[in-house]
């Protein structure tokens, strides 16, 4: 089996890779039926020198490879017929501007495996970046709160040389009275806890939250069940929750008036409530005036999410009264957004080396073992030119 990594075309460009140079020596140290080429690329976190320097050949022809592996969106005009691709597709929640994207999968016979379609047998996933997401995303909703109120000034995370140097950074600060409350349980929630465990930020129970028993300086983290409510009444269930997310309604409104910072890191279905409304907003005793959308759903649970920001201008603001955006820190009655959709590639050496470690644990043993585990089969989006079982509920998004 031959692997190519393929460069990354989608702009703004992604520094990140799916494999790292010595990741690329370990795996061929470990399979003796395997090759790997890496596609010249001068934006990648590892240049290619750095794979040369290990004996990993660079090319700028992969066509010849039969695994194809990037982390963006691969363009419409660089797909090779009958291929196998992995890379984050963004089209599973029928997103509009990928649909020409997995329409072209689609007539080109490609079997597109997304990463975030790779799951164990009880459906979790088993691979992402999203810890580093969240990392750099509760970093950035310190750094902008910080900045608002002038308390403090961090570095941007994408200027810090790694994770190590951006813990240094949180190090130099002392933090003002603040409520921040985190919403979700998974991958990117636990990264988000643990740097406000790192600033020493204490984490609180709802409850406890609520009946303002706290210090100064606290965090909570909300699961699904503290925020949500079925609409009959009935017990909350989390399998159903997810299952019949339109059943359910937001009870978001019991934190709005203690919390300051918002970290939002929950995954949301387009069926599931929002988290708040644009009259919430207009409340008086609406309290949030920094929020971090981590989950970047434009137009999605968080209101204020209108675009997607980026690594160099990461910031804007909401008018909650007008309901459109503005310059950031644009007047005291505004709620600051920071919403970069691509919040891992402010740490793109580190947050590579943890997403290949998962490849090469977790994904790539089943292209050289006959997916006895069924990892590749279930992830499997499109084969041959149709939609497998799991996805034909695309079917519709591919016929336009």
């Amino acid at each position: 089996m031959k692997i190519g990594l393929i460069r990354e075309g989608k702009v703004p460009p992604d520094k990140r890779v799916p494999l790292s140079p010595d990741q690329c020596v370990e795996l061929l140290n470990r399979y003796d039926d395997l090759e790997i080429v890496v596609q010249s690329s001068p934006i990648r976190c590892f240049k290619d020198e750095d794979y040369l320097e290990k004996g990993i050949p660079v090319t700028s022809e992969v066509s010849d490879c039969d695994i194809l592996m990037g982390v963006k969106e691969v363009r419409v005009e660089d797909l090779i017929p009958d291929k196998t691709y992995l890379f984050f597709s963004h089209t599973i929640k029928k997103q509009h501007y990928n649909q020409k994207l997995l329409q072209t999968i689609v007539q080109k016979g490609i079997r597109l495996i997304d990463y975030e379609t790779l799951v164990d047998d009880k459906g979790l996933r088993i691979i992402g970046f999203g810890r580093y997401a969240g990392l750099v995303g509760a970093y950035n909703g310190l750094l902008a709160y910080g900045k608002r109120y002038n308390y403090f000034h961090l570095k941007p995370a994408h200027l810090c040389e790694d994770l190590a140097e951006m813990k240094r950074e949180l190090d130099a600060i002392s933090l003002p009275p603040l409520r921040i409350a985190v919403t979700g349980g998974g991958r990117v929630a636990h990264g988000v806890m643990e740097i406000l465990d790192y600033a020493g930020i204490k984490k609180i129970m709802p409850q406890d939250y609520q009946d303002g028993n706290s210090g100064d300086v606290v965090y909570v983290q909300l699961e699904p069940g503290d925020y949500n409510q079925r609409k009959d009444h009935g017990v909350f269930d989390l399998e159903h929750f997810y299952k019949n997310p339109g059943d359910y309604e937001s009870t978001f409104h019991r934190y709005i008036a203690d919390t300051d910072l918002l970290i939002s890191a929950a995954y949301w279905d387009p069926q599931a409530p929002l988290l708040f409304t644009n009259n919430d907003m207009q409340e008086e005793h609406f309290s949030i005036k920094v929020i971090a959308d981590i989950t970047c759903d434009i137009n999605g649970s968080i209101p204020t999410t209108q675009r997607a920001s980026s690594i160099a201008d990461p910031i804007y603001d909401f008018n909650p009264h007008t309901l459109s955006l503005e310059p950031p820190f644009n007047g005291n009655g505004n709620i600051t957004v920071m919403a970069v959709d691509n919040l891992p590639c402010e740490l793109p050496k580190d947050a590579s080396i943890g997403f290949g470690n998962d490849l090469i644990e977790r994904v790539i043993p089943g292209f050289l073992n006959n997916d006895q585990d069924g990892v590749l089969r279930r992830a499997a989006i499109t084969v041959a030119g149709e939609l497998t079982p799991r996805f034909t509920y695309l079917q519709d998004f591919v016929e336009g």
